[in-house]
């Protein structure tokens, strides 16, 4: 069964969980809603996105320097919120917050999550991706599903919740699923709620 952008928000709003949890999970029960929320809850996910209507006000701003040559070439700050002044100082929590900062230094993401994307760029990309479709000859009646697939890798190179995170000696997984292991192990609401890279020189 195909799985549209419609039943991935469905279950979103449902489960309460973020975009790449709920297609996985929509896509291993073969589209089926009750039972991907089911599985949700079976791994702990619902149960952590129950989470997100609790205030994130506390939290810690962790930082990455690179350097080359015996100087600073990147710099980046990310700010990891919490619910929380106890889990934020805690050693896992401001290490997560480093891991991920260095991860923007490397990924060197444009925006946190899909909602922050320029909407001006984003239909420009879209645009681009259907002109080169057409160009390559493909069938007019395909080129949305084309878009769509596209889409999805431009969102997976730009946006820091869809990156795979880098160092998978550590964490096989997204940005948003090594935040999300977190908040269920600390049983609060976690989120990135900004970050800042600064480069110098070409990269």
């Amino acid at each position: 069964m195909a799985i549209t952008a419609k039943d991935v928000q469905s279950l979103r709003q449902a489960a309460g969980v973020g975009m790449m949890d709920a297609k996985k999970a929509l896509t291993e029960t073969d589209g089926d809603i009750d039972a991907a929320i089911t599985l949700l809850r079976e791994r702990g996910l619902a149960k952590a996105a129950k989470r997100a209507d609790r205030d994130a006000s506390e939290g810690v701003i962790g930082s990455y320097l690179h350097e080359q040559g015996g100087r600073v070439v990147t710099g980046v700050l990310v700010r990891l919120a919490s619910e929380t002044d106890f889990v934020a100082k805690s050693p896992e929590f401001v290490d997560t917050a480093r891991d991920i900062a260095m991860h923007v230094a490397w990924a060197k993401p444009r925006w946190v999550s899909r909602e922050d994307v320029d909407q001006a760029e984003l239909d420009a990309e879209k645009d681009v991706i259907a002109k080169q479709a057409q160009n390559e000859g493909k069938p007019e009646h395909i080129i949305p599903q084309i878009v769509e697939g596209r889409i999805a890798k431009f969102y997976q190179d730009h946006v820091l919740l869809e990156q795979t995170f880098v160092n998978a000696e550590k964490f096989e997984g997204t940005i948003e699923e090594y935040v999300q292991a977190l908040a269920i192990k600390m049983g609060e609401n976690i989120s990135i709620s900004g970050f800042s890279r600064l480069a110098i020189g070409q990269e």
